[in-house]
């Protein structure tokens, strides 16, 4: 599945390519999508070509194919988060997607030194149903790098089920002393309870299990590049 952003590039030179075979540029392309730097254009086009929606032609500047086109495509529901004929500096909005769910985004967790996680009641963000099933659900924004290995960086947005209870191994939100906040995965050893991260820089911290309360199990993770 492509992110919102990969869509809105493909989209882009998919519509500035309809009239002829010269892609836009890539500074024409930062404009469009609002980003901030080229690198991240060379991230979403890496990304496309990936998962085979786009060629680059070799010995050719500039040059680009575009493959294919997402299944059931239609220009309605490919609908950019920019305006095709203006450039812009301003970041393009969060991702949407068609027919996905708004949950709320409460605020930041920590994947590193445990955090207070700031609740913000007002904000909400848009998720796929793929990654949502049945009970409630929040999203929560990863502060650090404790969880690289298990594919979650810094700034991504991870979906969280809510729950009081986990199997072990599960990646989990927990409650620490009723206070700090984090991301981690839980194992349960001689009676204790370990978070474990998915980092060789970090050590897994070992608590009584009065100590932690399971707040939600992680079941998704939605990344932007910018």
């Amino acid at each position: 599945m492509l992110t919102q952003k990969q869509r809105d590039l493909l989209f882009f030179i998919h519509e500035r390519m309809k009239d002829g075979d010269v892609p836009p540029s890539f500074e024409e392309m930062k404009q469009a999508l609002g980003l901030k730097s080229k690198s991240g254009i060379h991230r979403l086009i890496s990304g496309l070509e990936e998962r085979g929606y786009l060629e680059r032609l070799p010995h050719r500047a500039r040059a680009l194919e575009i493959k294919k086109l997402p299944e059931g495509f239609k220009t309605q529901d490919m609908q950019p988060q920019f305006d095709l004929h203006q450039n812009h500096s301003t970041p393009v909005s969060s991702p949407t997607y068609t027919g996905a769910n708004d949950i709320p985004l409460l605020g930041r967790i920590a994947a590193g030194t445990p955090i207070e996680a700031i609740r913000d009641e007002g904000q909400a963000i848009a998720v796929p149903p793929s990654l949502l099933g049945r009970g409630e659900y929040y999203a929560l924004t990863v502060d650090g790098d404790s969880m690289i290995k298990a594919g979650i960086h810094d700034h991504d947005t991870v979906v969280i089920q809510r729950c009081d209870t986990a199997e072990n191994g599960t990646i989990i939100v927990a409650l620490v002393d009723g206070e700090e906040v984090t991301l981690k995965r839980l194992r349960r050893a001689g009676g204790k309870i370990v978070l474990e991260p998915e980092n060789d820089d970090y050590e897994p911290r070992i608590f009584e299990p009065e100590r932690v309360k399971i707040q939600g199990r992680l079941t998704g993770l939605i990344r932007s590049y910018h």
